[in-house]
């Protein structure tokens, strides 16, 4: 796991930078829009919220949320975590308790916005995906490589590496992950352990899909792939490519997906 599987060297597919700007100088500048996929059960022991977050840690949501219906913060439940530095609408589930009035109900960075019974507890993943909304200030550079380089992104798409959230500031949930398995000794913090290893996880895909962007192979299936459904999670194993597997991939319908490891990876 080098250290550039998660920093700014990694091969990019489309060429180099076109220009620079500012990203994400207000909250404002970031807005992401969670996609969960389903609608609420309508009945059932949990409230499954809509909040809207500004300039605020999920998990200090989450324990707002917990505090505010007098129960504990394992308890509330919410599919992923998402960017402080951003305004951010995503679900978080919470047993049905003494608090009923959920609409409106405010705090030191977020608002609830909707309410609904649901059956289940929101669990992590359980989602379809996120809309972004990104604002670049104070743009210089080539405008009109900058849309024609956008246009064969929308035609090509790009690597979906991991980014540098996912390691930690200055990558330290990586660094703690190779203090670990290279003494052997976890981190005592449950919390600690389970970043340390999604960014492993992380590092160890990022670099497998830097060397198929290297070798130009990263947007085609090859034979031994694990060839993702676009749009779902349904996934099957590539034992040969043939011509009509190849063009569902450049019509992206089908995408290579890369190694995810754990308990539940799939292999050939």
């Amino acid at each position: 796991m080098s250290a550039d599987a998660y920093g700014p060297d990694v091969p990019c597919a489309h060429g180099g930078p076109l220009g620079s700007g500012r990203i994400r100088v207000q909250p404002e500048d970031f807005v992401v829009r969670e996609w969960l996929g389903f609608a609420a059960d309508g009945e059932g022991p949990h409230w499954l919220l809509t909040v809207r977050k500004r300039d605020a840690n999920t998990l200090w949501v989450a324990r707002q949320l917990a505090r505010i219906a007098g129960v504990h913060p394992r308890d509330v439940g919410f599919a992923g975590l998402k960017d402080r530095n951003a305004v951010a609408e995503q679900a978080f589930t919470v047993p049905v308790s003494t608090h009923a009035e959920w609409v409106g109900t405010r705090g030191e960075g977020f608002e609830v916005l909707a309410a609904a019974r649901h059956r289940r507890k929101l669990k992590r993943g359980a989602l379809r995906g996120n809309h972004f909304e990104l604002v670049v200030r104070d743009f210089t550079g080539d405008a009109a490589a900058l849309e024609a380089r956008m246009a064969t992104i929308a035609r090509e798409g790009v690597p979906n590496y991991f980014g540098p959230q996912r390691f930690g500031a200055q990558g330290a949930n990586l660094q703690l992950a190779r203090q670990w398995f290279a003494n052997g000794v976890a981190p005592g913090d449950r919390a600690r352990r389970g970043f340390a290893l999604s960014a492993a996880r992380a590092a160890l895909f990022n670099t497998v899909l830097a060397g198929r962007v290297r070798q130009g192979t990263w947007n085609a299936l090859q034979a031994g792939d694990v060839a993702n459904l676009d749009g779902s999670g349904s996934v099957f194993a590539v034992s040969s490519v043939d011509a009509p597997l190849s063009e569902r991939c450049r019509q992206l319908d089908l995408h290579p997906s890369g190694p995810l490891w754990g308990a539940r990876m799939q292999v050939e």
